[in-house]
């Protein structure tokens, strides 16, 4: 199990990061060319096999064990009505995601995955991030923590989503300090708010950078500063799921505005992540072209949990299937150059 013991030890997990067995890149490759099919024919599938082979380091990657983790929070921004619903509904959502009722626990099921539900001091509200920190360093480096420990090296691929009243701002708030530009083009509706809390919170982003913008100078202090617990717990598990060489698919913007900060401290952080899809909110399709990510999916979804990450998974497997399960011209008795130009 990955742990990060300070945040020294945190920044040097970050920059020093493993990368794809080119072994396994060239021989998915290599089987790829070889199936019955006219070359690049599966598009984006054959990349998805080709991608998961380098991580997994086999010819033939599996999903098999898929892994999902959604973490839970509450947030002191909340208060400045950011938010469609009171802060009490992430309390109750766990209770729903641990009885088995919500959409993250259905697609889950659905596509196979081993769900995960941690909850973060629902009871105690990270600071609002207009007026004081989100957290302690302590603070942030246990929800980084929790998330590391949410990860299995036997994954076969992992994704992980969250649920927080109000996460947006400073999801937002990350978003416009790693990657600037006006708060109004990082904030959205959210659960649904309207043109008056939409106003709201980017007074709420503009507060937090103007306090909070010149001290974050490094992936943890910006997490510590402007994030949420189930916000650092989602960077940590997916830095934790780099070290251990599992491959992720990236669910939506709180989770991609997780990712950021790590990100800007290292250009290669999301070389083992698939975008899985994009989100009906604007800054989750501005996250995406700054990651040079191409989402598998564009459902209008905006639920977060974790969700569009789920159906993505299907998507994955579909190109498991197809690189593993079909003959090659020479198993098959197929022409290969016939095959190509046909």
């Amino acid at each position: 199990m990955i742990r990060f013991e300070n945040r020294a030890a945190f920044a040097e997990a970050l920059a020093d990061l493993p990368e794809p067995e080119e072994a396994a890149l060239e021989a998915a490759r290599s089987r790829q060319s070889v199936l019955t099919k006219p070359a690049g024919s599966l598009g984006r599938l054959e990349e998805i096999a080709i991608f998961m082979a380098g991580w997994q380091r086999r010819e033939r990657p599996r999903a098999e064990l898929v892994r999902a983790a959604i973490f839970a929070g509450n947030h002191g921004v909340a208060a400045r009505g950011v938010s469609a619903y009171p802060p009490e509904v992430t309390v109750q959502m766990v209770a729903n995601f641990e009885a088995g009722g919500a959409a993250i626990n259905a697609l889950t099921a659905a596509c196979g995955a081993d769900l995960r539900v941690v909850a973060l001091e629902l009871d105690r509200p990270t600071g609002d991030i207009t007026c004081e920190a989100a957290m302690s360093e302590a603070e942030c480096l246990s929800a980084l923590n929790a998330g590391a420990a949410a990860v299995s090296a036997d994954s076969d691929l992992f994704f992980v989503g969250e649920m927080g009243i109000g996460n947006t701002t400073p999801a937002a708030a990350l978003a416009a300090q790693v990657f600037a530009g006006a708060p109004g083009d990082w904030v959205g509706r959210g659960t649904g708010v309207d043109d008056a809390g939409v106003a709201r919170k980017a007074e709420a982003v503009a507060a937090a950078l103007a306090l909070h913008g010149a001290h974050c100078t490094d992936a943890f202090e910006t997490l510590r500063r402007l994030g949420g617990r189930e916000i650092a717990a989602m960077a940590g598990a997916v830095l934790a799921a780099r070290r251990l060489r599992v491959p992720v698919l990236l669910d939506g913007f709180i989770a991609c505005a997780a990712a950021a900060p790590l990100l800007a401290d290292n250009a290669a952080f999301l070389s083992h992540c698939l975008a899985a899809h994009c989100s009906a909110e604007a800054g989750h399709v501005r996250l995406l072209e700054r990651f040079g990510l191409d989402p598998l999916l564009h459902l209008g979804m905006r639920l977060g949990e974790g969700s569009g990450a789920a159906v993505a998974v299907q998507i994955v497997r579909s190109a498991l299937a197809a690189h593993d399960g079909m003959a090659t011209f020479a198993e098959a008795s197929v022409a290969g150059a016939g095959a190509a130009s046909a």
